[in-house]
């Protein structure tokens, strides 16, 4: 089993939910701290130089000496990268009353590029086109709420687990059944699967193959299909995936690859293991060190995204197949639960238990489409042409 809710000693009484951290910090005296500057982006030879010799005319013995030749007063602090691209927090908001639970799911980023997530028992909305925030909905009587969208009946404990695909909402309860809901139809239960004994804390559908993968706190991958799928009994899996040693949240299929998943364990499991669904077979299993949260593919390149839990509560960004770790990104103090990517691939939210939502430029730019060439229809084009 891994660590579930933990209490937060955050005091959220005047911040606004999804502001830019920066502008709560500036009335609050106690969130202040001294300057630290990045020495590495800083030349204090050439300071000197213009303090006391500057005005007067006199040449810098230090930038002509040999020892400083390589010392360029614009020099880049060191930040994580990879090839061209330097990796940043983009933007810090806060996200004040969120649950610090591994087993539920509060942040998703739809296609219309609007941000949703669930704080305390109030769900909102962030708009990543102009910055603006509005409030969804707000659960008064029912506890915090658990997961994004959520239907009535089929789990008789908590649903901490959703996955669209198509009109087809799966959900995955405390009860430890998986239930596919048709939203067209009033009787919306269609199929119920049976087989983790635990909690199921983690969902994903394959958007190339007609798969479903379900992790649990029974430290159980199940990968179930839905051409097998009977609304009479109990579904059958196809695969029943043994391995980890520790709840199962974080799951991803591979975006080049669709019978391909990655699967992250928790505090005491700490691997990620790769798994060709056809077949059951784990292809590769390397250990992170903490727990792992969340998992993201690359949608452009063969990268992975992975956000851990303590000591260093960061995302690590790795490339595939070698597992060669190419950055680390940190800045939350506290384990980084829940991921979501922008649907151009570029961006990812993370949302941490120190009550903070951060965007990262982790994936790059969107590649722009070529233009196809024009093929020469006319006849003989390709007589004249110059070898």
């Amino acid at each position: 089993m891994d660590a579930g809710p933990m209490g937060s000693s955050h005091n959220s009484r005047t911040r606004c939910p999804l502001q830019e951290q920066f502008l709560w910090r500036k009335n609050n005296r106690e969130n202040l701290d001294r300057f630290i500057p990045n020495c590495a982006a800083m030349d204090f030879d050439y300071a000197h130089y213009m303090l006391i010799d500057g005005r007067k005319g006199k040449e810098n013995p230090a930038m002509s000496s040999p020892a400083n030749c390589f010392h360029h007063p614009f020099h880049r602090p060191n930040l994580p990268s990879t090839g061209d691209t330097f990796l940043s927090c983009e933007r810090t908001l806060d996200a004040p009353d969120i649950v610090d639970d591994f087993y539920l799911n509060l942040l998703n980023w739809g296609s219309s590029n609007v941000l949703a997530i669930a704080l305390g028992s109030t769900v909102y909305l962030w708009d990543a086109s102009n910055g603006s925030t509005s409030e969804l909905v707000t659960i008064k009587d029912d506890g915090p709420v658990t997961s994004l969208r959520t239907l009535f009946g089929g789990h008789i404990q908590r649903v901490g687990s959703l996955a669209w695909n198509n009109h087809i909402l799966t959900t995955g309860g405390m009860d430890g059944l998986v239930v596919n809901n048709d939203v067209r139809v009033r009787s919306h239960i269609v199929e119920t699967y049976r087989g983790h004994h635990l909690e199921v804390c983690g969902l994903k559908w394959s958007a190339l193959v007609q798969q479903l993968a379900s992790g649990g706190n029974d430290n159980l991958v199940y990968i179930w299909d839905r051409s097998m799928a009977s609304s009479i009994a109990p579904t059958q899996w196809l695969h029943r995936l043994e391995g980890h040693t520790a709840a199962v949240q974080a799951l991803a299929w591979c975006p080049f690859q669709g019978n391909l998943l990655a699967s992250g364990g928790g505090g005491v499991d700490q691997c990620i293991k790769f798994w060709n669904t056809h077949t059951g077979a784990c292809l590769n299993s390397i250990n992170t060190g903490p727990q792992v949260c969340a998992l993201l593919w690359n949608k452009n390149e063969r990268k992975l995204l992975s956000s851990h839990g303590f000591t260093k509560n960061q995302l690590t960004l790795w490339k595939y197949p070698s597992m060669m770790k190419m950055a680390e990104l940190t800045g939350h103090t506290s384990r980084v639960l829940f991921m979501a990517q922008s649907p151009d691939g570029c961006l990812v939210a993370s949302a941490a238990a120190d009550e903070t939502l951060r965007l990262w430029n982790v994936f790059g730019t969107p590649e722009v489409a070529k233009p196809a060439t024009k093929a020469n229809l006319e006849p003989f084009a390709h007589v004249n042409r110059i070898r």
